[in-house]
This record gives C-alpha cells, structure tokens and sequence, in this order.
C-alpha cells in the first residue's frame, strides 16, 4: 500500500486525465439531477419524467422525437452496448493481446472486464428499480433499471479498453484520440437508452459514474503493475 498511493496520486498521463474529467462531468451530472429533482417537486423522478416526455411527440407518446430514421439509427448505436456486442469487442482485444505476446495484459483486461460485468449485475440485483412506464419502450427490455447495464457496462468496456491501450501509445494525440472515442461511445449508447425511453436519465448517469470510476481504478492499477513491471504494455 506504501508504494501503492504514489503511483495512484502521483501525476498522470493525458488520457488518464480524460477519464477522470468525464468521470468528474458524470458526477455533477447526477448530483444536479438530485437536486434538480428536489428542486422542481420533491420528487426523485421529477427531472427524469421531465425529460422522457420531452423525447416523445406531443400527439402521441410512442413516437418519439426527431426524423424518421433517428429511431433507427438509435436501436443501431445501443445495441453497442448489448452484452453481445460488448463480449465480442472484449475478445477480440484479448486475442490480439494474446497474439501480440502480452499475455499478462490480456489476462488483466480479461479479469477487469469480467468482473466489472458481475459488479454490474449485483447493483442490478440490489437495487430492483423498475423500468419506466412513463412513454412507450421501443425496444425490448427485461432487467432491472438502474443502473443501466448499456451505459455502465460501455463504459466500462470502452473506457477500459481505450486507456490500455494508449498506454501503450507515445503519441499524445493518438491516445487523446482513443479516449475521446471511447467517451463518445459511452455518451451515446447512454443517450439511445433515454431516448429509447427504457431507461430514466438518473439509470444511464448512474452508469456512466459507476463505469469511468471502474474504468479510472483499472487504468490506475495498470500503471502501479507497470512500474512494478509486473506487466509490459509496450
């Protein structure tokens, strides 16, 4: 542990300061959801109802806002977030790891992955929020709301992966590049599932919060194994 919190408050490279600025945004973003929410009705929900029928047409609530082929284009960039899609994007990295003989690195993204996946379902588990019934959902959901799996689990599939990876980058603008797609990602899957209206808003910040923050440790772990050269990113 003495060596331990050097490595961890010691300065950091550019994309480990990336994360911690949009894992900062999401915290805000959820701190003012609260009290925004407090603030206009005393309602938990009032600032997330607010917003899902903001997202739905006046005339009618299963239809949402926005030209026809936004819809699609939504159900398109959440499925990124889907388990399947997730899974296979975390495979493909770790063969790749594999082949490239970084075997101990391939076996950290493997285990930081994994059981970021199990942490996810846990508070899906714990917290048993029900999914909105406020508009219409457009597409098919079963498990429990908060916090969104698509957002939590993007993020920390997509987060994880892009700040190993531009550790093993010299280049500050290709690893400013790596993060700042991987953000975006994590933003998007996030937004379709509000705008999808199977999730409230307070599920998908949630997730992004509880994501970068495991995202942030994986990334801060990497670097103390470095230094210890318990593993080689390069």
């Amino acid at each position: 542990m003495p060596r331990l919190l050097p490595t961890l408050l010691g300065p950091h490279r550019i994309d480990s300061k990336f994360l911690v600025t949009f894992l900062g945004l999401a915290l805000g973003l959820l701190g003012m959801f609260w009290l925004g929410s407090e603030v206009l009705e005393g309602d938990t929900f009032a600032l997330d109802k607010l917003i899902l029928r903001g997202l739905r047409t006046d005339r009618d609530p299963g239809l949402p806002i926005g030209p026809v082929w936004l819809k699609a284009t939504a159900i398109d960039i959440t499925a990124l977030g889907g388990v399947t899609v997730l899974t296979f994007v975390t495979v493909l990295v770790v063969g790749y790891l594999v082949a490239d003989r970084k075997a101990y690195v391939a076996l950290f993204v493997a285990t930081a992955i994994a059981s970021g996946a199990v942490v996810s379902s846990g508070l899906k588990a714990f917290f048993v929020r029900a999914r909105p019934e406020l508009v219409p959902h457009l597409v098919e959901v079963t498990s429990a709301s908060f916090p969104s799996g698509h957002a939590m689990n993007s993020a920390m599939v997509y987060l994880t992966l892009a700040a190993l990876v531009a550790r093993s980058q010299e280049l500050v603008t290709v690893r400013i590049y790596l993060i700042s797609i991987a953000i975006l990602l994590t933003i998007l899957v996030g937004a379709t599932r509000v705008y999808l209206g199977v999730h409230w808003p307070s599920d998908v910040i949630a997730g992004w919060c509880i994501g970068a923050i495991w995202a942030v440790l994986c990334s801060l772990i990497a670097k103390f194994l470095v230094r210890r050269q318990k593993i080689k990113m390069q």
